[in-house]
């Protein structure tokens, strides 16, 4: 079941082409990575997720029906990459300000508040003023403020912006609980490495158009280059190595990285190998990152990343 099914979706500036006839779905209760370079069309398809633009054409269906910016709203928790908390209230008053905007009670936000601030470790910081936060504090009581009334969907741009390691993993953590509670998550970044960690499906978008979209595990699947690492006891002889199975990508004394040719099979690695009495200690296919992916299909399709 899907949570968002996104048909055909388009968004212009006048001739700016910001979303250009998208489709895709988001499944529930998952982790959803959308990515694309500066100026890909990210934050006009968050806009229009929120209700904030209103697409040309196409439809946005959010549990099975149309998508009505008035009455779903108050089912999405969105935090934009801008911060929005305002510096001169105290944590808890904005806190509570917040919750009772999207519809909390005053004792249901008291309770909400003091979950996550004891989960968080911020009591002590209830009658602070924002601007006495750091910029980590800060991105820990907009997490909560996006998440205190268990969304059904739940947007985040850059959540780990200005965190230590330590409250990346404590946030990180919080992302997975939630999705295993049912609230699917849109995730948004620049950092690869926590798209390959945290997110089960990602659509990558260019230039206002998709360019491919799937689970992380069938992406990296899809554009593998038929890369192998082995690794072995002793160093080894190149003379050993020649074959017609495979040639030679990277090497080590004692490890190779070695791209299988198209008329051979993997087991023919593994036997040329046996066959020379090399004893092999490690092997495995090697696959492509996000990021390496993230680049090549950027690049192919009219970016400039290098």
């Amino acid at each position: 079941m899907n949570l968002i099914e996104i048909n055909n979706l388009k968004k212009y500036y006048a001739t700016h082409k910001a979303v250009d006839d998208i489709s895709f779905s988001i499944p529930k209760g998952s982790i959803f990575g959308l990515l694309g370079p500066n100026g890909a069309g990210k934050s006009t398809l968050l806009r229009m997720l929120t209700g904030i633009y209103y697409p040309d054409a196409g439809q946005i269906l959010f549990d099975g029906k149309s998508f009505d910016p008035l009455k779903d709203v108050g089912l999405i928790g969105y935090m934009p990459e801008e911060r929005g908390l305002y510096k001169k209230m105290k944590v808890g008053e904005q806190v509570m300000y917040l919750a009772q905007l999207k519809g909390l009670s005053n004792s249901d936000a008291k309770n909400k508040i003091n979950y996550w601030f004891k989960r968080f470790e911020i009591e002590n910081w209830a009658n602070k003023k924002i601007e006495e936060l750091s910029k980590g504090m800060q991105q820990k009581v907009q997490f909560i403020s996006t998440v205190m009334h268990d969304p059904k969907l739940l947007i985040l741009d850059e959540p780990f912006s200005g965190l230590d390691p330590i409250n990346s993993l404590l946030i990180q953590d919080e992302i997975f609980k939630l999705a295993e509670n049912g609230t699917t998550i849109i995730f948004s970044t620049h950092r690869m490495e926590q798209v390959e960690e945290i997110c089960d499906h990602i659509v990558l978008v260019n230039l206002g158009k998709k360019v491919l979209d799937g689970s992380v595990a069938q992406i990296k699947q899809d554009f593998k280059k038929h890369l192998f690492r082995v690794d072995f006891a002793e160093p080894i002889n190149f003379a050993q190595v020649a074959t017609h199975h495979f040639t030679i990508e990277k090497s080590q004394p004692k490890s190779l990285v070695v791209k299988l040719n198209e008329d051979s099979q993997t087991n023919d690695i593994l036997r040329h190998f046996i066959n020379q009495n090399v004893t092999i200690t490690y092997f495995e296919e090697v696959l492509p990152t996000i990021n390496e992916v993230f680049i090549e299909q950027v690049n192919k399709t009219g970016g400039i990343l290098a």
